[in-house]
């Protein structure tokens, strides 16, 4: 079993997108930064590398799926409660992100999303596993 994962995601502007993500209360790695890439800190054992879409071309043969108009992957977080869940997407939103879902409410699990700069989509809820119907 894996003891991290690294999600790597490609990115027109990695200056805006570390802007971005930094609004959103995340941090970076500085000893994997330089200016083709950032290891953005998303938990104790998981990250996303923001890479340059040039620097990305290096790692696959495909061609990169344009995250505006095509779903490439759903990113998912939990957040410690349903206000954090909206205070998550209200900053995405004022800092230059979009809602591309509405909240969906399913009584023990919250969630609502956004899509980054670039597209991708993330997924942000809160889950109360007491109150999972059984």
């Amino acid at each position: 079993m894996a003891s991290k994962i690294f999600i790597n995601l490609a990115v027109k502007d990695l200056k805006k997108s570390i802007d971005f993500f930094t609004t959103l209360g995340f941090s970076f790695n500085p000893q994997f930064t330089d200016e083709q890439a950032t290891c953005m800190i998303l938990g104790e054992h998981i990250f996303a590398m923001l890479v340059t879409e040039q620097r990305f071309k290096d790692f696959t043969k495909k061609e990169i799926c344009n995250a505006n108009k095509n779903t490439e992957v759903l990113l998912a977080m939990d957040a410690e409660s349903k206000e954090k869940v909206d205070e998550m997407v209200k900053k995405a939103v004022d800092a230059g992100g979009s809602i591309y879902m509405e909240p969906q409410d399913h009584g023990w699990m919250y969630g609502h999303s956004f899509a980054d700069l670039d597209g991708h989509q993330w997924e942000i809820f809160y889950m109360d596993e007491s109150a999972i119907p059984k």
